[in-house]
């Protein structure tokens, strides 16, 4: 059985990295600050797609709260044996779109617990667990069979400057920079860790902005002219997590259609 932990794996880039990696055979841990009655559709979609011996379950969960992660952790480990990929894609857009000068501290702090500081610590965790299970995997009958990998989903505004959204760009820049030290940190132990860094993806986040993008996508401000969607982050996970880019642990895998492809 392979499994995956995939946080905010039930809407937008997270549910089409859940139904990719459910086309994988994993069986999924998602996790959303949603109920489970609330989230009664999606997850009823994605049990609807599992096949022989695959499993999902779904756990609300907080990521930026320490002890609402420290209780997913407990709830996964009593329901999987192991964890082979996990994903960190839950985030937050800013409480309000405004100019730095008047960014409120607050804010700021809020959103930085949940988009940087929990995936950071649950990662932690995380690969304390995948490195127990690497061990004993070594010393048993499945031997080289443990395969692990992690993948940090951040975003173009990890280089990108939006003024207006200053505090989401910076969490974005952190999130890459901890995908690059865990995977110097865990090379040793075999597992790869990456950063998958989307453009403008059509989710219920860029929902609001729909029509400005459409009309600047349309007058040329993405080579590929048209929007990211969902599936194109899944299919690029499924991939890591198969293990189709070896020796390149710490890389990032830009999916902006070329936008930041640098042009006269």
């Amino acid at each position: 059985m392979k499994t995956a932990l995939v946080t905010g794996g039930l809407r937008g880039i997270g549910l089409g990295i859940s139904e990719a990696l459910i086309g994988k055979n994993y069986s999924l841990a998602l996790c959303g600050t949603r109920t489970k009655e609330e989230a009664g559709d999606a997850l009823a979609r994605l049990q609807s797609m599992t096949g022989s011996g695959q499993n999902v379950v779904y756990y609300s969960c907080d990521i930026g709260s320490s002890s609402s992660r420290q209780a997913l952790l407990q709830s996964v480990r009593q329901d999987f044996p192991y964890i082979n990929v996990l994903v960190n894609n839950a985030g937050v857009a800013p409480k309000e779109r405004c100019d730095i000068l008047d960014l409120k501290e607050e804010n700021y702090a809020w959103l930085m617990k949940i988009n940087l500081e929990g995936p950071f610590f649950l990662t932690q965790k995380i690969a304390q667990w995948m490195i127990a299970t690497r061990k004993n995997s070594d010393t048993g009958s499945n031997a080289a069979a443990y395969r692990a990998v992690i993948i940090n989903i951040s975003s173009i505004s990890a280089e990108s400057v939006s003024v207006n959204r200053g505090e989401y760009c910076i969490s974005k820049a952190g999130v890459s920079m901890a995908a690059k030290l865990w995977a110097v940190r865990l090379g040793e132990f075999g597992i790869p860790v990456y950063e998958i860094r989307p453009g403008i993806i059509q989710t219920d986040m860029t929902a609001g902005v729909s029509e400005k993008y459409t009309k600047m996508i349309n007058e040329g401000l993405v080579p590929e002219k048209r929007w990211g969607y969902p599936d194109d982050a899944g299919r690029a996970v499924a991939m890591l997590a198969e293990g189709g880019l070896p020796y390149a642990t710490g890389q990032v895998i830009t999916l902006d259609g070329g936008l930041n492809i640098p042009r006269l």
